[in-house]
């Protein structure tokens, strides 16, 4: 279905990514607190490609361009965002600041602290614009800020603070519109955290929590189309534990999941999904979802046939697991983890023209380490000048916290699975 075309080798692990909505732009945030913004060549789908090659990234001549690159956070980056328009980033670290910027030059237009619930700052997990007006800062205390991007508000207090979930928030996916919606934006998202999900509202606040599903929920995306036999327009909520369950959850029935699509199993509990995204419907592939997992695998869940594929066995990473997972403006896949990011073009694109069968080899590594490309006096190798450094610390400590909260995971994983396993199949000592 997917074949991997492009790999981008990064100076320093990942914590998080964005993709523009409507260029093939792409942002990563590392660990040493670099954001940096790359440009995509251009995909199959484009009108330069219309030439017949097979791939405009597998012909060896392709580059990635870093568009501008600063050290934007002390410590790491832990999240990032686009607006709708795709005309400003958020970003925020581990310094306790929430940055926005200019997508296309990084350029800092206004900068404010994230609000504290203790005596100490709390630690930003998740950004997600959610409509013009109102930027949603998810924190590691299970806090939900919706802060006003209207009239210069930022940095002042936020709008509202909610409390879905007693633990870190792992994942926010807004839930679409009603009919009756004038403006098109969502009023409502869902999200997860420790082993709870919620339904919040923007006017009303915290609407649903659903029961403990004694199993940690840490991503999810929505799936139109997909509901109940008589209301199959409902759609349902898509969401991957730390067992490497899938779970299926029908729109307005919050209280507990309807159906489980096992993707990796063992007996000691299945490796974590840590990244869920649902296969555009431009591609014609039908109501799939691709997993990014904790062994560096990306699976494809056909959420008709309630099945993975297992003919494909595509590997994001040998050894790190995948922490990000997105599709392009061009609907290409982004995978995203460890000290790499991976570009998939759709299998049938590329067969659509002339292959010498040698393709496959020359994928375009773009060497992105930054760290050679700048000069002394702010400039890179191909010409760009990089974004005004916000600090020159170069600290690495993010990466602690990432084995910190994945060794939590396993241990949470340990003390709940019990003699019945991670899927509910009892083991017996000496037997396979």
């Amino acid at each position: 279905m997917f074949e991997n075309t492009c790999t981008l080798p990064l100076h320093a692990d990942i914590f998080t990514t964005t993709l523009h909505p409507t260029e093939p732009l792409l942002t990563v945030g590392l660990s040493n607190g670099i954001v940096e913004t790359f440009r995509l060549p251009q995909g199959n789908s484009s009108d330069d490609s219309a030439d017949g090659e097979t791939s405009v990234l597998s012909d060896g001549r392709s580059t990635i361009d870093s568009v501008w690159r600063t050290r934007r956070h002390k410590g790491s980056c832990r999240c990032l965002a686009n607006s709708h328009d795709g005309q400003y980033q958020y970003s925020a670290g581990t310094d306790a600041l929430i940055k926005h910027y200019d997508t296309a030059t990084g350029r800092v237009v206004s900068k404010f602290a994230i609000p504290t619930t203790t005596s100490r700052p709390d630690g930003p997990a998740l950004l997600h614009v959610l409509n013009p007006m109102s930027l949603l800062l998810a924190t590691d205390t299970g806090a939900l800020h919706i802060i006003d991007l209207r009239d210069g508000a930022m940095g002042k207090r936020p709008a509202q603070t909610h409390y879905p979930h007693s633990d870190y928030v792992s994942s926010v996916t807004p839930l679409p519109p009603s009919e009756e919606s004038t403006s098109g934006f969502p009023k409502q998202w869902a999200s997860t955290g420790g082993t709870t999900l919620a339904v919040t509202d923007v006017r009303r606040g915290v609407l649903v929590r659903s029961e403990d599903q004694e199993d940690e929920l840490l991503s999810s995306c929505f799936v139109p189309g997909l509901g109940p036999k008589k209301n199959r327009n409902n759609g349902v909520m898509v969401v991957g534990s730390g067992s490497g369950v899938l779970t299926m959850w029908d729109k307005g029935a919050w209280d507990d999941q309807q159906e489980r699509i096992i993707v990796d199993s063992s007996k000691t509990g299945g490796e974590s999904i840590d990244a869920v995204v649902v296969v555009p419907k431009e591609l014609g592939l039908g109501k799939k979802v691709v997993c990014g997992v904790g062994d560096g695998s990306l699976r494809i869940v056909d959420l008709v046939r309630r099945e993975v594929d297992a003919s494909l066995n595509l590997r994001h990473d040998d050894m790190e697991g995948v922490v990000s997972l997105g599709f392009d403006s061009e609907n290409r896949l982004i995978s995203a983890g460890g000290r790499t990011v991976k570009i998939w073009e759709e299998l049938s694109e590329l067969q659509g023209g002339e292959s010498d069968g040698e393709d496959d080899e020359d994928d375009a590594d773009a060497d992105a380490d930054s760290d050679a490309d700048e000069s002394d006096d702010g400039k890179s190798h191909n010409g760009k000048r990089a974004a005004d450094s916000d600090d020159d610390d170069d600290s690495d400590d993010g990466v602690e916290e990432m084995k910190q909260r994945a060794k939590k995971r396993r241990e949470m994983q340990q003390h709940k699975l019990g003699p019945m396993g991670a899927h509910g199949i009892l083991g017996f000592d000496g037997m396979d």
